[in-house]
């Protein structure tokens, strides 16, 4: 590069610098420290590197960028904006503003060439592992195998996925777990860019996080490089260059930075996470010989920045668009449907009653084997339908055993092995969903804690992700208190745009399948290690209804009795019986309380009547159920942890045998 190279490279950097730190001031909030400080790091790899179309943001083989360092959301904004994406001045002069593509972290599908949302350290990361994964099952199953890499426009599926993360994220724990599996699986499509300075938000690193980190990624299988200077942009580019060329690694490039640089607290905890004052911005900007005035990015700048972009991606972009539709044209009808529905991200929708066998009037099995029965049907018809386990798919039934698993040597596989993995299960399904498709993940419920930061991201980001937990009650017994969930079901309820099923048999399994699959959201599905029976009057096609009636009152309604799960059965035990003595009970299923709030008031009404004793039977917490009842005398359910013993044993200990609730449930109504 020469001289006029290297002071326009350094114009650009400079400005989007001024930009970034403009947003910061005018928002009064935000991070000037890695604006400062890696700037140089987001323009080589934007102005050197990373294939995209700004005009076409979601263009399929695009490559990818993770802002794992979601602080640094007015760093990216900028470089967004300048680099031609659908952004607005306004929108940069509103950074975390409502009604602006500008939040205050990055959001996937509010800003044009944000790939995903990032926020909580470490998530960014490893949901880069699922994107990378995405990539190689892509490639595998759709590239010409005679055929070269990009640079020949023969491959349809050929991205790299690029991460910015910082000191913060290889602190988390996510992104170690995350990283054990990228190397595992020899994922070398992802490179990741660790913008390291030594600081954090609380002072320097060396007091808490000492590790060679370089030595820690070798050891997982990942090519290393160290960049000295994080304002040399040939450096920069040239260890990305050489990371490119290695195919059977993750990379990993370790680039010194100093955390806001040119401020007056430049190498200092001080500049990350606050405004910069007005005297620090005018020194600053003199500098770096910008203009003072604030939002005045140099058009020279910006369009030199598209010039490089556009120059070095026009004939790639062009040639890609002339093999798709080279491609489409030899391809079959089923391949095409394929590839159309991933373009344009639509889902292949299927009627799954209709696909299901009849089911044996009979039938007693535990509902995770039922549900595995299911979702091969679901897999079969489904071409994006893929997921795992958190090594547990002996125990979840959670398993497509018509398919190959996943794995560093064949990469065609539909079953994912996450190992002992369920922070970066949960964060690697993010990155498969929002490459294009369908997933699942499966452990116990009792765990679903270890993925509920993962399951927030993917709720916001509206994801269409099945969360498959089994082992759902204190019923597992001698497990102990450790495996049986309490709390577990009103923390998934209480997360929005999440839609928790608790099926009562297998019918209702299909039932909650089928309406997961038409959702387009992300779900969970809450299913007994116990064997279930399969009940007389449940039905699949009211499911997605989240409840309705299983027994309907006999003469005149006395009450009502709301259940879910395994619970439904020993309800309409508990209502034959009453009856006998004058109580006749309605019994209403409830397999899904957030689709039962969706619908009218006249159908909530006219299942769960006003003016009439509700009781509520769950072995689980309490929490969430209030809005049923009149107080939690007629709540049946459990607000403590719980004991180690035989089934029986456990149950009876906290009156939930059927007699046991019979008898509370009697005195209620009399």
């Amino acid at each position: 590069m020469g001289k006029e190279g290297k002071i326009m490279d350094k114009k650009i950097i400079d400005n989007i610098k001024a930009l970034a730190i403009d947003m910061i001031d005018a928002a009064g909030s935000g991070h000037p420290g890695i604006v400062l400080g890696a700037a140089p790091i987001l323009y080589t790899l934007y102005a050197r590197h990373m294939n995209i179309n700004p005009s076409d943001a979601k263009w399929i083989n695009r490559d990818r960028f993770v802002m794992s360092a979601g602080h640094g959301s007015a760093l990216l904004y900028a470089t967004l904006f300048a680099a031609g994406y659908d952004l607005a001045i306004d929108d940069i002069k509103n950074f975390r503003r409502i009604g602006f593509k500008t939040p205050g972290h990055p959001e996937y599908g509010v800003t044009p060439g944000v790939d995903m949302s990032t926020g909580p350290l470490g998530q960014g990361f490893a949901s880069a592992v699922g994107m990378a994964m995405a990539e190689s099952m892509l490639a595998t199953k759709y590239n010409e195998k005679t055929k070269g890499l990009f640079e020949t426009g023969k491959s349809l599926f050929d991205y790299h996925t690029y991460v910015l993360c910082g000191d913060g994220d290889l602190m988390e724990g996510i992104s170690q777990e995350a990283a054990s599996l990228a190397g595992n699986y020899k994922l070398g499509k992802l490179i990741v860019l660790y913008d390291s300075n030594n600081v954090s938000l609380d002072g320097r690193t060396d007091m808490c996080f000492t590790e060679n980190v370089l030595n820690r990624f070798e050891a997982m299988g990942w090519h290393t490089q160290y960049v000295k200077d994080g304002e040399n942009v040939d450096e920069i580019d040239k260890a990305i260059t050489k990371a490119k060329k290695v195919l059977d690694k993750p990379s990993l490039i370790e680039i010194k930075t100093i955390i806001g640089r040119g401020s007056l607290l430049a190498g200092t905890n001080a500049v990350h996470g606050k405004p910069l004052t007005k005297e620090d911005i005018t020194q600053l900007k003199e500098k770096m010989d910008v203009r003072a005035i604030p939002f005045s990015m140099s058009n020279e700048a910006s369009q030199e920045f598209r010039n490089m972009i556009t120059n070095r991606m026009d004939n790639k972009y062009s040639k890609w668009n002339d093999y798709l539709k080279e491609y489409l044209e030899k391809a079959s009808d089923e391949t095409k449907t394929e590839l159309n529905s991933l373009i344009n991200n639509t889902s292949i929708n299927i009627n799954l009653p209709k696909l299901m066998w009849e089911l044996d009037k009979d039938m007693k099995e535990p509902l995770r084997d039922t549900n595995g029965k299911i979702m091969g049907v679901i897999a079969d018809n489904i071409f994006n339908f893929i997921g795992g386990n958190a090594d547990v798919a002996s125990s979840t039934k959670a398993y497509l055993p018509k398919y190959p698993a996943y794995n560093a040597t064949s990469y065609s596989g539909r079953n994912i092995l996450f190992g002992v993995r369920e922070h970066a299960m949960g964060a690697i399904l993010n990155g498969l969903a929002v490459s294009g498709f369908r997933v699942f993940g499966a452990t116990f419920l009792a765990f679903a804690d270890y993925l509920k930061p993962s399951i927030r991201m993917a709720s916001l980001m509206n994801l269409p992700i099945t969360y498959i937990f089994t082992h759902d009650s204190i019923n597992i017994g001698p497990d102990g208190p450790t495996h049986q969930p309490i709390e577990q079901l009103a923390m998934l309820r209480s997360t929005p745009n999440l839609d928790v099923y608790r099926p009562a048999d297998a019918k209702e399994v299909v039932g909650a399948w089928d309406s997961i699959l038409k959702s387009n959201k992300p779900s969970a599905i809450i299913l007994s290690r116990n064997e279930a029976s399969l009940l007389q009057t449940s039905d699949m096609s009211y499911v997605s209804k989240g409840a309705y009636v299983v027994r309907k009152e006999i003469t005149r309604l006395t009450g009502i009795i709301i259940a879910t799960g395994s619970e439904v059965s020993m309800a309409l035990e508990i209502a034959e019986k009453l009856y006998k003595s004058g109580i006749d009970l309605r019994v209403v299923s409830m397999p899904c309380v957030e689709k039962f709030i969706e619908q009218s008031a006249t159908y909530k009404e006219e299942l769960i009547p006003v003016g009439y004793k509700t009781v509520v039977i769950e072995a689980g917490s309490s929490y969430g159920w209030f809005r049923f009842v009149y107080n939690d005398k007629y709540l049946m359910t459990i607000d403590k942890f719980g004991v180690s013993g035989s089934e029986e044993e456990v149950l009876n200990h906290f009156g939930f045998t059927t007699e046991q609730l019979k008898t509370k449930i009697e005195k209620l109504f009399k």
